[in-house]
């Protein structure tokens, strides 16, 4: 971007807004990426963390040292290093401390600290004292030897660290979260042990790949110890991309028919998923419960307790509804988003996040022995001046006494530099005595080999990574512990359906002609003499169970599914359906059904076609339902016709103009949705329509209504009607001829 500055007659400088507004954000968020919110890959820590630890250190606060109160800490750092709120540096004191939330914590602390249920709890800074861990010696230890640069702090009065010597990649072992301008950062916990394996392997071999790496680092370790759920390619997909999500599930154990949960996923609180699950059995969505609660305490600090309501209750079902439902299993994102050692933020897959941190690492060592190295030459050149002065001792004294400036004649006389003249003139008189030489020169022997040795290994790559190696591997002996989080592979969590937990009643689903729908309890009820709104009246009626799914079809051939349990009562007059489908504009419902899911339905159209269909094709969760009947142009819906599993069952079709068909149902095809096969023949001409059907069981008769007079069919008398598929059929007898309602067509037991 090229700037247009301008000055105005007093010398201001003057910009253009755009530019002006454009530049302020970028420094901005560069300012919060870099400065605030993602950690550097070295030392795996945001700035405020990186100044409370040094601050600590500075006061003294080891792991050996005694308490001090937090506000001391905290002062100091504000004081001296990070000029912010007092309440955002303390809490970030408090999460390194907290045991739940870090897995390695890098504060000591004592007094309230929070707790996992809420890790907002903490006392306030003035109540609660602090000191370092031992691990934070990790990042500390080789502060002092030359190993980082240093930066004035924000007045200039102070140097601080740039970053900390981490002996180990603290960013892995603790992850870390973050939100940038822009960008943001999730990075689990880690296991030290397996991380320090994981280093060392790829030490030895540096071509080694992430499915290699994940042999010591299989996935994540969260402080809690619930199980990790997600399936082994998730994570290698997750490492090798550096982006993913990662499921944390709890851990239960039986005790005497008792559900007890003994472990919760990381930041997850006991109550909050008491909570939940008290929602749920409240909404009686949780029939199979009878009681839950809290026995947590100091000795068992997870221990939630589910009392199933009887030893027949799927505990492994119920578990799962839980799981899916509750914060008993929790996914995490991951994105590995961090500041690389360019000083640049990226997203690092497992192997670059090692490999670039074995680099600094590298870099680390090699600045600290190369200090230690100039330090043992500093030493010897001195050792080397006071060696010639004691073996000079008497003229030594003599120039001390007579000289007014002693220091240029011992450097003339002996030859000495300016460092060894201060030295020998700052030497005490008890240095003097007769063993002196001896320890002059058995330290020069030591510092003789120890300088060979850091020589050897400044100048041989491959000693230079032994070392590093050994470090590591002393370092993972010392603070490393077990995996608190199991890797186990189990099945998805699935909520229970709300049919599974709504309790089984009969009931009767009443559909009116306007299509208002209600449910009334039980089989026996007697839908037509129901109460209806003024003008409208009984349609038709399905007996089910609570539990099950009520279906509805309307004029345009499209399928509608609505749970039983959650219609209106039959004491009033229901509702429309319209309030909770959303059917095409101008269509009208024609039939309810309700039945088991392999049970099978005959839908037909009055122009002749029909095909089979199964119960469960025609449930729709969607409002908008789903089309399962095509209609021909003009054509209508007739009342789908339950068909049993007779196989001897016939299908008798029967047209407004008196003609009948009788074929083996078997000759229809069973479809989940269409137009279907023709059923008899309309001839094209005449205003014709099927207007009804029935499915004869095997020795059943059928009864024709027309009006006040009835004919029955008896088995005999139907193989006169009797015909091929997709025929005209025969005229009924005279009288029957006019066949014109669904009333005329009824099915009557053999």
């Amino acid at each position: 971007m090229t700037e247009t500055l301008t000055y105005n007659a007093e010398g201001l400088e003057r910009l253009p807004l755009k530019d002006f507004t454009e530049k302020a954000y970028l420094d901005y968020s560069m300012y919060v990426i870099l400065d605030r919110a993602l950690p550097y890959l070295g030392d795996g820590l945001k700035p405020v963390q990186r100044r409370i630890l040094y601050a600590m250190s500075e006061l003294g606060l080891s792991a050996a040292a005694k308490f001090k109160k937090s506000a001391r800490t905290v002062g100091d750092v504000l004081g001296k290093f990070h000029p912010h709120g007092d309440s955002a540096c303390y809490e970030a004191m408090v999460l390194m401390a907290q045991s739940f939330s870090y897995r390695y914590p890098l504060v000591d602390g004592q007094g309230n600290w929070g707790s996992s249920d809420d890790p907002k709890s903490f006392a306030a800074m003035r109540y609660t004292e602090s000191r370092l861990t031992p691990y934070a010696e990790l990042l500390l230890g080789e502060l002092g030897q030359g190993t980082v640069d240093w930066q004035p702090n924000f007045d200039g009065t102070l140097n601080e660290p740039l970053l900390l010597p981490a002996r180990l990649p603290n960013l892995l072992l603790n992850g870390t979260t973050g939100i940038a301008v822009g960008m943001a950062t999730d990075i689990p916990s880690h296991n030290l042990r397996e991380i320090a394996r994981a280093c060392i392997h790829l030490l030895d071999h540096p071509e080694a790949s992430v499915t290699d790496l994940m042999r010591f680092v299989p996935g994540p370790d969260f402080p809690t110890s619930g199980e990790i759920v997600t399936p082994p390619e998730d994570l290698l997909k997750l490492y090798q991309t550096g982006g993913g999500s990662v499921k944390q599930r709890a851990r239960y154990e039986m005790e005497h028919g008792d559900i007890v949960i003994t472990a919760l996923p990381h930041q997850v609180s006991g109550s909050r998923v008491l909570e939940q699950i008290a929602a749920q059995f409240n909404a009686k969505k949780l029939p199979m419960i009878e009681d839950f609660r809290d026995e947590s305490d100091h000795e068992y600090p997870i221990r939630l307790v589910i009392v199933p309501r009887s030893n027949r209750v799927d505990v492994e079902r119920l578990m799962s509804h839980l799981f899916a439902t509750t914060d008993l299993e929790r996914s995490y994102r991951v994105n590995m988003n961090l500041i690389g050692l360019n000083g640049r933020p990226r997203v690092m897959d497992l192997r670059e996040m090692l490999a670039e941190w074995l680099v600094f690492r590298t870099q680390t060592v090699r600045r600290r022995l190369q200090h230690r190295l100039e330090k043992v030459l500093e030493r010897m050149h001195l050792l080397e001046g006071l060696l010639i002065a004691f073996l000079n001792l008497d003229e030594v004294i003599r120039i001390v006494r007579t000289e007014d400036e002693p220091k240029p004649v011992l450097m003339k006389r002996f030859g000495l530099s300016d460092d060894q003249a201060e030295y020998i003139l700052n030497t005490r008189l008890r240095q003097l005595a007769r063993l002196e030489e001896m320890k002059i020169r058995g330290e020069q022997d030591a510092l003789a080999v120890e300088r060979a040795e850091l020589e050897r290994l400044l100048g041989d790559a491959k000693a230079l990574n032994r070392l590093i190696r050994d470090e590591i591997a002393a370092d993972a002996e010392k603070y490393g512990d077990d995996r608190r989080s199991p890797l186990i592979v189990r099945t998805a969590a699935s909520a229970i359906d709300e049919t599974e937990l709504a309790p089984s009643e009969p009931v009767t689903v009443v559909l009116s002609e306007k299509g208002w729908v209600r449910a009334a309890k039980g089989h026996d009820v007697d839908a037509e003499g129901l109460s209806y709104r003024s003008g409208d009246q009984f349609l038709g009626a399905a007996r089910l169970r609570s539990n099950q799914t009520a279906v509805f079809l309307d004029s345009t051939g499209r399928s509608y599914s609505l749970a039983a349990h959650t219609l209106p009562s039959a004491r009033g007059q229901g509702e429309p359906l319209t309030g909770r489908l959303d059917p095409p504009q101008g269509a009208r419902f024609v039939a309810v059904l309700g039945d088991r899911p392999e049970a099978r339905y005959l839908l037909a159209s009055d122009a002749g076609y029909g095909f089979i269909a199964r119960f469960e094709d025609l449930l729709a969760k969607p409002k908008a339902g789903k089309a399962v009947l095509t209609l021909p142009k003009g054509a209508g819906v007739l009342m789908p016709v339950s068909v049993g599993d007779s196989a001897g069952a016939r299908l008798a079709a029967v047209t407004s103009g008196g003609h009948l068909l009788v074929f083996p149902v078997t000759e229809l095809p069973e479809m989940a949705r269409g137009k279907g096969n023709k059923i008899l023949a309309l001839p094209a001409a005449a205003d014709e329509r099927m207007i009804a059907l029935a499915v004869v069981p095997e020795g059943g008769s059928l009864v024709v209504h027309s009006g006040k007079r009835t004919l029955t069919l008896k088995p005999a008398d139907l193989e006169t009607y009797r015909g091929e598929r997709g025929r005209r059929g025969r005229l009924l007898s005279r009288g029957f001829q006019r066949v014109d309602a669904l009333e005329t067509v009824a099915l009557q037991d053999p």
